[in-house]
């Protein structure tokens, strides 16, 4: 079924208290499905339209794997990655375009800084102007890049939706989603987006998480969990969060879109309607839970100014 596109009816999910009385709520949709692709669990709108925004990586780095990318654990990693700008990310970018004969000046994404507070704060100070390189979407840009070189497809234009790569990108999407795409829009990084639903997005990450070894997919899967500190920081909930719970690949974007898919395929997918980061992980966290991950293991992404709603509380 194609995803509608209207105005979600997203629900409140957690509640910012102060001295125990709600200061403020955060409303979203969540969906966690179970291995067999039935709902073990869901509130808000799972099902209309949505931007996946980097949450989208997994899936392109996917299709990039169908077309014959072979990349190390670190190249595949980094490509799945909206990377902090730590110099072990820009390392692994580097080294992508560098197997390929490309340069940081052929990345179609603009230049940035670092993501990372701390690594941008040390960027200026050292008066080093915007790269590409240090955008959060480099690694993906050097691996489109790379898939052009192996396909002997013109690198010039590779961001169009009408390149044969985001072609094959759109239809590895509907293919792992099982639904067609409603809308094309361009991301910040200037790559195109593909809508979809975040019960779309749970299918998609369950089949990644669960691809038998030597596929496509799991070429994305080992590279995300050999490497999580290269798909997002040291400093980032999401790279702790899979080093905290063993087998899980997880994958964050902006305005506040999370994914994640544990070995045997119950996969989460949710939104934050205010696009906010602050309730993601507390979200994440119960819907994880729900999942049947050990509640110790997520202790420390919960924040005891937040509370779930009973509706999501496991």
């Amino acid at each position: 079924m194609t995803p509608q596109e209207r105005e979600p009816r997203h629900v409140p999910l957690v509640h910012l208290l102060r001295d125990g009385m709600v200061e403020g709520v955060h409303h979203g949709s969540v969906v966690v499905l179970a291995p067999d692709g039935s709902t073990l669990f869901e509130a808000g709108d799972p099902d209309v339209a949505m931007y996946p925004r980097s949450t989208a990586k997994p899936l392109q780095a996917t299709a990039m794997a169908r077309l014959g990318l072979r990349l190390d654990p670190a190249g595949f990693a980094i490509a799945a990655a909206s990377h902090s700008g730590e110099p072990r990310h820009l390392d692994a970018a580097a080294t992508v375009l560098r197997a390929y004969d490309f340069t940081e000046t052929t990345l179609g994404n603009p230049a940035d800084l670092p993501y990372d507070p701390v690594e941008r704060d040390a960027w200026i100070a050292d008066g080093r102007q915007p790269s590409r390189l240090a955008h959060n979407c480099s690694g993906k840009h050097a691996a489109m890049l790379a898939v052009c070189r192996e396909q002997g497809w013109n690198v010039e234009g590779y961001l169009d939706p009408a390149h044969p790569l985001q072609r094959a990108i759109r239809e590895t999407v509907e293919d792992l989603t099982g639904q067609p795409v409603p809308r094309v829009a361009t991301d910040g990084c200037g790559a195109p987006l593909f809508a979809l639903s975040l019960r779309g997005l749970a299918r998609a990450a369950s089949r990644i998480a669960t691809a038998p070894d030597g596929s496509p997919e799991a070429l994305v899967a080992n590279g995300i969990r050999a490497r999580p500190d290269l798909v997002a920081g040291s400093r980032r909930d999401v790279t702790r969060l899979m080093q905290a719970v063993p087998g899980l690949i997880a994958k964050d974007g902006f305005e506040a879109v999370q994914l994640a898919a544990l070995p045997d395929g119950t996969a989460v997918a949710l939104k934050i309607a205010d696009g906010g980061d602050r309730a993601r992980p507390a979200v994440l966290a119960a819907a994880l839970a729900r999942a049947g991950v050990d509640p110790e293991r997520l202790a420390p992404f919960r924040d005891p100014a937040l509370r779930v709603t009973d509706a999501l509380a496991a």
